[in-house]
Protein backbone atom coordinates (compact mmCIF):
# COMPACT_ATOMS: atom_id res chain seq x y z
CA UNK A 1 0.00 0.00 0.00
CA UNK A 2 1.08 3.57 -0.58
CA UNK A 3 2.99 5.32 2.17
CA UNK A 4 2.62 8.92 0.99
CA UNK A 5 -0.36 11.12 0.28
CA UNK A 6 0.91 11.88 -3.20
CA UNK A 7 1.25 8.16 -3.95
CA UNK A 8 -2.32 7.54 -2.78
CA UNK A 9 -3.58 10.36 -4.99
CA UNK A 10 -1.58 8.96 -7.92
CA UNK A 11 -3.21 5.55 -7.46
CA UNK A 12 -6.66 7.16 -7.48
CA UNK A 13 -5.96 9.29 -10.54
CA UNK A 14 -4.40 6.37 -12.42
CA UNK A 15 -7.50 4.26 -11.79
CA UNK A 16 -9.74 7.06 -13.03
CA UNK A 17 -7.66 7.54 -16.18
CA UNK A 18 -7.51 3.80 -16.82
CA UNK A 19 -11.28 3.46 -16.52
CA UNK A 20 -11.83 6.40 -18.87
CA UNK A 21 -9.34 5.05 -21.42
CA UNK A 22 -10.94 1.61 -21.36
CA UNK A 23 -14.40 3.14 -21.81
CA UNK A 24 -13.29 5.31 -24.74
CA UNK A 25 -11.50 2.42 -26.43
CA UNK A 26 -14.46 0.08 -26.09
CA UNK A 27 -16.85 2.75 -27.36
CA UNK A 28 -14.75 3.30 -30.47
CA UNK A 29 -14.42 -0.43 -31.12
CA UNK A 30 -18.18 -0.90 -30.85
CA UNK A 31 -18.87 2.08 -33.14
CA UNK A 32 -16.43 0.80 -35.77
CA UNK A 33 -17.97 -2.66 -35.56
CA UNK A 34 -21.45 -1.21 -36.01
CA UNK A 35 -20.48 0.75 -39.12
CA UNK A 36 -18.73 -2.26 -40.63
CA UNK A 37 -21.80 -4.42 -40.08
CA UNK A 38 -24.37 -2.01 -41.49
CA UNK A 39 -25.62 -2.20 -45.05
CA UNK A 40 -27.76 0.96 -44.88
CA UNK A 41 -25.68 3.68 -46.57
CA UNK A 42 -27.60 6.62 -45.11
CA UNK A 43 -27.31 5.28 -41.58
CA UNK A 44 -23.62 4.56 -41.98
CA UNK A 45 -22.80 7.93 -43.54
CA UNK A 46 -24.62 9.73 -40.73
CA UNK A 47 -22.65 7.84 -38.07
CA UNK A 48 -19.28 8.18 -39.85
CA UNK A 49 -18.34 11.75 -38.75
CA UNK A 50 -19.08 10.95 -35.12
CA UNK A 51 -17.01 7.76 -35.22
CA UNK A 52 -14.12 9.52 -36.96
CA UNK A 53 -14.19 12.19 -34.26
CA UNK A 54 -14.06 9.52 -31.55
CA UNK A 55 -11.13 7.81 -33.29
CA UNK A 56 -9.26 11.13 -33.51
CA UNK A 57 -9.82 11.85 -29.82
CA UNK A 58 -8.67 8.37 -28.85
CA UNK A 59 -5.50 8.76 -30.94
CA UNK A 60 -4.81 12.23 -29.55
CA UNK A 61 -5.04 10.98 -25.98
CA UNK A 62 -2.77 8.03 -26.73
CA UNK A 63 -5.39 5.28 -26.63
CA UNK A 64 -4.33 4.10 -30.08
CA UNK A 65 -1.44 4.98 -32.36
CA UNK A 66 -2.02 7.78 -34.89
CA UNK A 67 -1.29 5.45 -37.81
CA UNK A 68 -3.86 2.93 -36.56
CA UNK A 69 -6.37 5.77 -36.31
CA UNK A 70 -5.60 6.78 -39.90
CA UNK A 71 -5.97 3.18 -41.08
CA UNK A 72 -9.30 2.78 -39.28
CA UNK A 73 -10.68 5.99 -40.75
CA UNK A 74 -9.48 5.08 -44.24
CA UNK A 75 -11.05 1.63 -44.12
CA UNK A 76 -14.33 3.01 -42.79
CA UNK A 77 -14.52 5.62 -45.54
CA UNK A 78 -13.70 2.94 -48.10
CA UNK A 79 -16.52 0.78 -46.71
CA UNK A 80 -19.00 3.67 -46.93
CA UNK A 81 -17.97 4.29 -50.54
CA UNK A 82 -18.49 0.62 -51.42
CA UNK A 83 -21.92 0.65 -49.77
CA UNK A 84 -22.76 3.90 -51.59
CA UNK A 85 -21.73 2.40 -54.94
CA UNK A 86 -24.14 -0.46 -54.45
CA UNK A 87 -21.72 -3.09 -53.20
CA UNK A 88 -19.27 -2.93 -56.10
CA UNK A 89 -15.59 -2.76 -55.30
CA UNK A 90 -13.25 -0.36 -57.08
Amino acid sequence: MANHKSAEKRIRSNKTKRDQNRYNGKTVRNAVKTIRATENMEEASKALPEVISKIDILAKKGGIHKNKAANLKSKLMKKIKVVADGGQTA
